[in-house]
């Protein structure tokens, strides 16, 4: 049996190459009985409207015999096809491992030529296991080619019967491109809880944590300032792998700068009973709660060495030791982690491990700040109005003007919103609740950023806090000592007004520097800010 190929250079189109296994039971037939059969490869040359240009027939030796009938019958009812057999022994044709072996070894060494013949692999014949393989190496692209799929005539009158050609570029199936499109849409909305938001860079983040969360389940980390809506976010992302099926169990939420101690060992692995005083009864722990489903660690830079130690080992491999407990565990959690604070820099004062941070940030995605994100200010209002109607059944408008006057006050420099999202929210559901009638009036209005110019006034324009109060969390804040706010407030206002971390470092240190052989400020300086989790890079970003 002849191998050489042969191209149909008379003609403007490109020859039509199908690949397909012999049907051992499909294409069986004897006598002149057999022209009375369906059978599929045999059917596939029989049409007037498409013509098999080279046939490559993939059989075992011990079906040589039939083979030799199905050539010899494409040859009289189609002479232009050119057939040509290739010999594919397996031991088993159910055996999974051993039909994808032989398909892949075969598509491998194949001499595919895509820019001279259009491939189609038939997916009728064959064992089931022989047609999914098939498929995946066509998905896959080992085969450059489309499906082909023939089917018996409804009347055996009727001849060849129907043929389907499936291309696995979806994209060109306008209803499925448009499935998928809505889909997308949909699942990005669900991220973004619903709201319309229309700042450019956050609405790219989203879609890019959406690819990351629909086809991933490795440790994500979520960063940005508190009330930025890490929580919120997080418990959308369990919600779209929960509806991909990519987990199945519960979503467990905690705050670790709510942990101390053996509560916080406690709270996170568990413990046995009697493991310390106060322990009457055994206690699972939050990981094995997460079993199956999604643990997310709010503020992780928190947690203490031990607990990190403890936490790092459950990630890699799954299993950690509850206190008091001789024996392991397991718990097979996927994890995302959020944070205020900057892991680089704790990493470097040696108040959170540089392994664990390197196994929870392979996705790091940093959430923006209200005062960053103006343009959603107006669709995020809406939002919590809807969401108040919800939660009080009492629906609640603003006038014209009250809203207008809202929306320039919130989208003001002078509108810190220390708690971003947070602040935002409680902001409106003062003022809705205070709405005479359901309708948010100017005099609600004037009321409610009286207060907030009050409490910003108060809490951040006093020479300690001033400039601290553009680069922390009044949370951050209130963790300095007093003596070292004064200090810090000063640095900042420096660098604040400075182009460079060397510009600053000069003027900070400028009577010690005369008095050193060799100087170096931003050293100094960068040592200084990464006391308080801060580096000139913060610093820019809110320049």
């Amino acid at each position: 049996m002849s191998t050489q190929y042969t191209h149909s250079s008379d003609r403007d189109r490109r020859p039509t190459v199908v690949l397909g296994i012999l049907g051992t039971t499909l294409d069986v037939g004897k006598g002149s009985k057999r022209w009375m059969r369906w059978r599929p490869t045999v059917s596939l040359c029989q049409h007037d409207d498409f013509l098999v240009d080279r046939l490559d027939l993939l059989h075992s030796r011990r079906a040589a015999s039939l083979a030799n009938t199905i050539e010899e019958d494409i040859k009289s009812v189609s002479p232009e096809t050119h057939v040509v057999r290739h010999i594919l022994d397996m031991d088993d044709p159910w055996d999974f491992e051993e039909v994808y072996g032989a398909l892949h070894d075969f598509a491998t060494t194949y001499p595919f030529d895509p820019e001279r013949e259009d491939y189609l692999v038939h997916i009728t014949t064959g064992s089931h296991v022989t047609q999914i393989c098939n498929f995946l190496l066509t998905e896959a692209r080992y085969f450059p080619a489309r499906l082909i799929q023939a089917s018996p005539p409804r009347r055996a009158e009727d001849g060849a019967g129907r043929f389907s050609i499936i291309d696995l570029d979806l994209s060109r199936y306008d209803r499925l491109a448009s499935r998928f499109e809505r889909e997308l849409t949909d699942a990005i909305a669900s991220l973004k809880g619903g709201i319309k938001t229309c700042n450019l860079a956050f609405n790219s983040l989203i879609e890019r944590i959406e690819h990351v969360a629909a086809r991933t389940i490795d440790p994500i980390l979520i960063t940005g300032p508190t009330g930025a809506g890490k929580s919120h976010l997080t418990r959308r992302i369990y919600e779209l792998r929960h509806h991909r099926r990519l987990v199945t169990g519960q979503f467990v939420e905690v705050n670790c700068a709510t942990l101390r101690g053996d509560a916080a060992m406690s709270t996170l692995f568990g413990h046995k009973k009697g493991a310390f005083t106060g322990a009457i009864n055994e206690r699972p722990g939050l990981l094995r709660s997460a079993d199956g489903g999604m643990l997310f660690l709010d503020e992780i830079g928190e947690l203490g060495l031990d607990e990190q130690a403890m936490l790092l080992r459950a990630v890699e491999e799954k299993q950690f030791l509850p206190l008091g407990a001789d024996t392991e565990v397991s718990s097979d959690f996927q994890i995302v982690a959020g944070t205020n604070r900057n892991l680089d820099d704790q990493v470097r004062n040696g108040a959170f491990r540089d392994d664990l941070l390197a196994r929870i940030n392979l996705w790091t995605f940093e959430l923006p700040a209200l005062r960053d994100r103006p343009e959603d200010i107006e669709p995020n209002i809406e939002y919590e109005l809807e969401r108040f109607a919800r939660d009080r059944n009492q629906l609640v408008r603003f006038n014209k003007e009250a809203r207008r006057k809202f929306i320039e006050f919130a989208s003001s420099s002078s509108a810190i919103w220390p708690g971003n999202f947070r602040d935002l929210s409680a902001a409106l559901t003062r003022m809705a609740t205070l709405a005479p009638g359901g309708r948010i009036t100017l005099d609600v209005v004037d009321e409610e950023t009286s207060r907030l110019a009050h409490i910003w006034s108060d809490k951040f324009s006093k020479p300690d806090n001033l400039a601290l109060a553009r680069f922390l969390s009044p949370e951050q804040i209130e963790e300095i000592d007093l003596f070292d706010r004064v200090q810090l407030d000063a640095v900042l206002e420096i660098c604040s007004q400075s182009k460079s971390m060397s510009e600053a470092g000069r003027k900070l240190f400028a009577a010690s520097r005369t008095k050193r052989s060799s100087v170096n400020d931003s050293d100094r300086l960068r040592k200084y800010l990464a006391r308080f989790g801060l580096n000139w890079a913060i610093l820019s970003s809110h320049s």
